[in-house]
């Protein structure tokens, strides 16, 4: 136990995710010992500011400082194509690509029967509500390749497929520079599903 403010740091910190002890206390005597007043300030700043001025977009469910978020606001994207997603984090590494000019749709999870987390607990209902109202021609579902990834895959599928929507899926398999005899079987079955034509 330390002293008062540092203890109440400590505590604070170890209730954010993959942040154990030691590594709040690391954290808090760096924020201490090598942290200038100033630089603390522009830390809780930015801290209250993200709860004060970030709010969930009402058409996509990213993050939103505004009313839409920066995607949903961007004249320039393709609103006839959305990419589902599980978190607003895995539109960034989307976006890193550079390969994807339409809109988003965050799920907030994925179906995990095991974590209580059902169809009800996602906002799979606003997809649909979204395909209906928005004139969107292409759904891309880029959930997780692990079990509960697949699952939600499969139930949003099932259920716009029969709306004469083009559903497709992200391709997933071996990383580059990844050797085969490490790969478990199901990312060696996607990557051979995911295979394409080469010429040489």
């Amino acid at each position: 136990m330390f002293e008062g403010p540092v203890q109440d740091l400590v505590d604070e910190l170890s209730k954010l995710p993959s942040i154990g002890g030691k590594t709040a206390q690391r954290i808090a005597f760096h924020l201490l010992l090598r942290t200038s007043r100033t630089d603390a300030d522009r830390l809780a700043a930015a801290i209250v500011a993200i709860k004060e001025q970030v709010a969930i977009c009402p058409r996509c469910f990213n993050f939103a400082a505004g009313d839409l978020c920066r995607f949903c606001s961007d004249s320039r994207r393709d609103e006839t194509v959305v990419c589902v997603v599980e978190s607003p984090p895995d539109i960034i590494a989307v976006e890193r690509t550079g390969e994807f000019r339409g809109l988003y749709h965050v799920l907030g999870g994925a179906i995990s029967p095991i974590q209580g987390i059902g169809p009800d607990e996602l906002r799979v209902r606003e997809l649909l509500d979204r395909i209906k109202a928005d004139g969107i021609v292409e759904v891309i579902i880029a959930t997780n390749p692990n079990i509960e990834g697949e699952a939600t895959a499969m139930y949003i599928a099932r259920l716009i497929e029969p709306l004469g929507i083009r559903v497709t899926r992200i391709a997933s398999g071996l990383p580059v520079g990844g050797d085969l005899e490490y790969a478990d079987e199901v990312t060696l079955g996607r990557a051979l599903e995911g295979r394409r034509e080469i010429h040489g």
